[in-house]
């Protein structure tokens, strides 16, 4: 009886501590689900404080994929270098790019912990649960957005607050507008489509940003402090002038108009600004580690490259085999994206406009990235990417859609290069919102790669490069949750 009585006491006293917590009482909070598309950077409005409130919520997705994936590599390769000393003989055989079933991929999920700790002030966990990255659930980012300073004093600044929005923590930074129509890991229900911008500017790192938004105008400025993977640790050159240094922090900023000009149309164009002056763990385009979208293709199997080399004579000096393995991994990114590979400088510029007419919308992007490889020594390249989206979205509440996607990057992967490669990409998707939450939708995908080498690195021992003459193509049913 007293055991009993315990637990009542404690099943009340628990009662009576969550009664005063409300859920779902979120100010300021973007809709995870329809609603939510094409709402940008951040959103005010007029919910009531009514003390402290939960927010949970999740996202979830999954693919099946019957695509498959071409390029122009032979399966057995003889090339033989003859000089003064003697002959070089490489032999490359067994070599194929694997097959892929018509089948799922790994599903990825995500969840998401909200608090209204105050009026205008509100926590937020973003979590992946399962991701093809990472083998275990992990922290993509936790931090404070601010819309009202009412907590140091009331009404403090409430004539800038009023417009204005401060952001806190490690969080996905707003560089550009293309990362709110992407896929993030589960969350996929905001991009029409099932890819990704080849070249995506994408990263969570420490920071803060300024928001300020009034009658169509859209400010941005922000700080990180440019490391995706957090350490206070000195970085260390050996080679160049600037042998001892540490991370530079990111500078982002954001600039546009943004207006609803009547009942059907809508008019939107931004230019972002990126830049680090000398580069921490990762630049901004090897940060996504969710992934791209498409799984498997264009990788190789496991193969064999021997090399014999000769003296003059024609006497065997030595050989050497090596079994070079599969190159498929579940967890890849690289096989779809273009990642400019900036190692100690890069700066950025994103140009998106939108445009919303009635059901039509056009989405576009133009980004112009430049960085350097090494301290020290700078010489400077380049790496330009176009995409353009139109879609059209009809039925009584827009819960249809038909769309098309065109994509193209062109840029030299390091100084050392002769010249530049480019990939191009052309998506086509359908879509039906069966509710606000709940997406399905059937994507076609043709993207191909242009002007890469046949070798990764030195063309007499380097490997084959699965990227010469790649081209991979198919069809990805997805369904889509989010709430």
């Amino acid at each position: 009886m007293k055991k009993i009585y315990i637990l009542f006491v404690t099943l009340i006293s628990t009662f009576a501590v969550q009664a005063q917590v409300s859920f779902g009482n979120m100010q300021n909070q973007i809709s995870r689900g329809k609603d939510g598309i094409n709402v940008f950077d951040v959103q005010k409005d007029t919910r009531e404080f009514k003390g402290l409130s939960i927010d949970l919520g999740g996202a979830f997705n999954m693919d099946f994929q019957a695509t498959n994936s071409f390029n122009d590599q032979p399966n057995n390769i003889t090339t033989t270098t003859t000089t003064a000393t003697g002959t070089t003989t490489r032999s490359i055989t067994g070599y194929r790019l694997m097959n892929t079933e018509n089948n799922f991929t790994l599903p990825a999920a995500d969840m998401y912990i909200g608090a209204q700790l105050f009026d205008g002030v509100r926590v937020n966990l973003d979590v992946y649960l399962a991701s093809r990255h990472h083998n275990d659930s992990y922290v993509k980012g936790g931090y404070l957005q601010i819309d009202k300073l009412d907590f140091i004093k009331k009404d403090f600044l409430a004539d800038f607050m009023k417009y204005a929005t401060i952001k806190i923590g490690q969080m996905e930074n707003n560089f550009g507008d293309a990362h709110f129509r992407g896929s993030d890991n589960g969350n996929t229900i905001r991009n029409a489509f099932v890819g990704n911008n080849i070249m995506y500017s994408f990263t969570t790192e420490m920071g803060m940003e300024v928001y300020y938004n009034r009658n169509g105008l859209v400010s941005m400025l922000g700080v990180t402090n440019g490391n995706l993977n957090q350490s206070n640790e000195q970085v260390f050159y050996t080679t160049g002038p600037n042998t001892n240094t540490t991370h530079s922090p990111s500078i982002l900023a954001k600039l546009g108009y943004d207006k609803q000009l009547n009942e059907d149309l809508r008019v939107r164009l931004t230019g972002s600004y990126y830049h680090n002056a000398n580069l921490g763990n990762a630049n901004i385009y090897a940060a996504n580690r969710s992934g791209f979208g498409y799984w498997g293709i264009l990788n190789n199997n496991a193969y064999k490259n021997t090399i014999t080399k000769t003296d003059a004579n024609g006497t065997v000096i030595s050989t050497t085999t090596t079994d070079v393995p599969t190159s498929f991994s579940k967890t890849s990114t690289p096989e779809a994206t273009f990642n400019p590979n900036f190692k100690n400088w890069a700066t950025t510029y994103m140009i998106n406009p939108f445009v919303k007419y009635k059901g039509l919308e056009f989405f576009g992007t133009i980004e112009l990235a430049s960085g350097g490889d090494k301290a020290g020594s700078d010489d400077k390249r380049t790496a330009n990417q176009y995409a353009s989206e139109l879609i059209y979205r009809f039925g009584n509440t827009e819960q249809f859609y038909i769309g098309g996607k065109y994509n193209t990057v062109s840029g030299k992967l390091s100084n050392a290069d002769a010249k530049k490669v480019t990939v191009d990409k052309f998506e086509a998707s359908a879509g039906w919102f069966m509710t606000k939450n709940i997406l399905a939708k059937l994507n076609y995908v043709n993207q191909k790669y242009k002007d890469y080498s046949q070798f990764t690195g030195d063309p007499a021992t380097g490997n084959l490069n699965n990227f010469y003459g790649g081209k991979f193509e198919g069809l990805v049913f997805e369904a889509t949750i989010a709430f």
